[in-house]
C-alpha cells in the first residue's frame, strides 16, 4: 500500500487553475525531496517540479513554469503543486514521489503514490 495519496485532480476549462496535494502516511515528507510527475499518454512519464525537505529549493520542467507551483507543508506533511493557466496539454495522470535526490528523473523515486487524474478541456 503506497504512503503517499495525491487528491485535487479533476476536469478543469483551459485557463483553469487546480491544486494538488500529495499527504504522506508512516513518515516525514519533510526528511525528503519531492517531486510531481505526469503520465500522459503515448508518452514517457515527465518529472515536472520538486521541492527539497526544507522547501527552499525548487525546479520545473519548461513545459510548466511558471504556471505550476510546489510548495510543502511541514505541518500537514503535505506536498502541494498549485497548476494555473492550465492547457489541454496538461491533461494526464500526475503522480507525485519521495526521494533522497533533487531530482525529476523518476528513477531517483522509490516511493510512489497512486496518482490523480486532471483532464483540461472545454
Amino acid at each position: 500500500q503506497s504512503q503517499l495519496v495525491e487528491s485535487g485532480g479533476g476536469l478543469v476549462q483551459p485557463g483553469g487553475s487546480l491544486r494538488l496535494s500529495c499527504a504522506a502516511s508512516r513518515f516525514r515528507l519533510g526528511d525528503y525531496f519531492v517531486a510531481w510527475f505526469r503520465q500522459q499518454p503515448g508518452k514517457e512519464r515527465e518529472g515536472i517540479a520538486v521541492i527539497s525537505g526544507s522547501g527552499n529549493s525548487t525546479n520545473y520542467a519548461r513545459s510548466v513554469r511558471g504556471r505550476f507551483t510546489i510548495s510543502r507543508s511541514t505541518d500537514k506533511n503535505t506536498v502541494y503543486l498549485q497548476m494555473n493557466n492550465l492547457k489541454p496539454e496538461d491533461t494526464g495522470v500526475y503522480s507525485c514521489a519521495a526521494g533522497r535526490f533533487f531530482d525529476l528523473s523518476s528513477r531517483a523515486y522509490r516511493n510512489w503514490g497512486q496518482g490523480t487524474h486532471v483532464t483540461v478541456a472545454s
